[in-house]
């Protein structure tokens, strides 16, 4: 039987698979199914790519929150500084911003990219675009290679590195989910994960292009709290999105299943409820013969504003001296407590990553080698793992690949 290894999918934990199988010393074809490597890699970051972040181990690992205990084999292996270092050799070098977020001096998706195919070609790695793999040959419980178009590829091992369904554009088409399936492992049902929720209120559409930098969200269920995030949001024309959102979306999305999911927007969490209404009458007194809507105006975004004297139904051309304490007191309340009813999520085509996935349970962490089937290694979005923004995602990605590279070269070299 031939000792080598085919890695099925060219993005960013396929290239790392295959480069480090090489490494090692296995022959490794990667199969692409489109005509370029990193297709999604090169979206990401908004084009700048954020690589990882620098949170400490339990924290990192907290933001994969149930399935995040599996990657702790990876991260074992090769975590942060790791792949800081390996970009670094390979002439990316890396600068740290807010929140830990790691990115590439360059700004520029591309160098990631380029510095991985350059990876892949100084370990001798055989690239084939353009080659679906249809479905992964095993006899006797063992890999024996797979088929695509219309021929059949031997190999000891294959390392399923297909992607996530979010995308559809870059390849990530959901076909791992198909493969890995096909082979009985239990997939866990796919959604969206960070990704922009539609609201049902009317006035949210009103609000299209505002953004809001320092908002708190808490996620409910029925009136009960889920989960919280503080952060930048941004209104659109179909419901809300940004950072704070796109990280309370799978909790939201999740309890959608369960019953009403709203939002609820703090936009004044810097002050306690006293602090507020000791600020709104602070300016109430000091600017009374000024309207009520242009006070407020002062400290929130005018179109919020508005939206809050609406939902009231206070005037907002009311002369600020008349506000009575009842009235100051409910729009102290709203401006730490403005809901929104979620319908639910956009589509999981726009998503940035996938929930679900492969179950974890099925896959040895420290390998990445299925339990199911000896040689079949899988790694990065086939997964059921995700994680908040931040880096998290590519991170995962990157160490799991390593790991089922090396862990697959192993074995077809022994």
């Amino acid at each position: 039987m031939t000792r080598r290894v085919l890695v099925v999918g060219g993005g960013a934990s396929g290239m790392m698979a295959a480069g480090r199988a090489a490494e090692v010393g296995a022959g490794v074809v990667l199969l692409e199914k489109t005509p370029r490597l990193g297709n999604k890699l090169r979206l990401t970051g908004k084009g700048r790519c954020n690589l990882t972040n620098q949170s400490e181990l339990a924290d990192f690992i907290a933001h994969f929150r149930e399935t995040g205990p599996f990657l702790y084999g990876a991260f074992s292996r090769f975590f942060v500084q790791d792949l800081i270092s390996f970009f670094q050799a390979r002439g990316v070098p890396t600068i740290v911003e807010r929140g830990g977020r790691v990115f590439p001096v360059s700004n520029d998706a591309l160098q990631v990219v380029d510095s991985l195919e350059g990876y892949l070609l100084s370990t001798g790695v055989s690239v084939q675009r353009r080659v679906p793999v249809e479905r992964i040959i095993v006899q006797g419980g063992q890999v024996r290679g797979v088929a695509a178009k219309g021929r059949e590829l031997p190999a000891a091992g294959v390392i399923l590195a297909a992607g996530g369904a979010s995308y559809p554009k870059t390849g990530s088409t959901g076909d791992g989910y198909r493969l890995a399936a096909e082979l009985g492992h239990r997939i866990i049902p796919i959604r969206p994960a960070l990704v922009p929720l539609i609201a049902v209120d009317g006035w949210v559409k009103d609000l299209q292009g505002v953004s809001l930098r320092n908002v708190q969200v808490t996620v409910l269920l029925e009136n009960g709290p889920l989960a919280q995030e503080t952060g930048e949001m941004l209104f659109t024309h179909f419901g809300v999105s940004g950072p704070v959102i796109l990280s309370l979306s799978k909790t939201a999305v999740d309890a959608a299943t369960k019953g009403k999911v709203s939002l609820a927007l703090n936009l004044q969490p810097a002050l306690s409820a006293e602090e507020l209404d000791d600020e709104l009458r602070r300016a109430l007194g000091e600017h009374g013969r000024r309207q009520l809507g242009g006070v407020l105006a002062d400290i929130l975004p005018a179109k919020i504003a508005q939206v809050i004297t609406a939902s009231l139904r206070i005037p907002p051309e009311k002369p600020s001296h008349q506000v009575t304490a009842a009235e100051r007191h409910r729009l102290t309340a709203l401006v730490r407590d403005l809901r929104i009813t979620i319908k639910g999520a956009r589509p999981i085509a726009e998503a940035i990553v996938t929930a679900g996935g492969v179950d974890t349970r099925e896959v040895n962490p420290r390998t990445m080698e299925s339990r199911l089937v000896r040689g079949l290694y899988m790694c990065g979005e086939v997964l059921d793992i995700d994680a908040d923004t931040g880096g998290y995602n590519l991170q995962a990605a990157f160490s799991t690949g390593y790991v089922a590279g090396e862990s697959a070269a192993r074995a077809v070299t022994s």
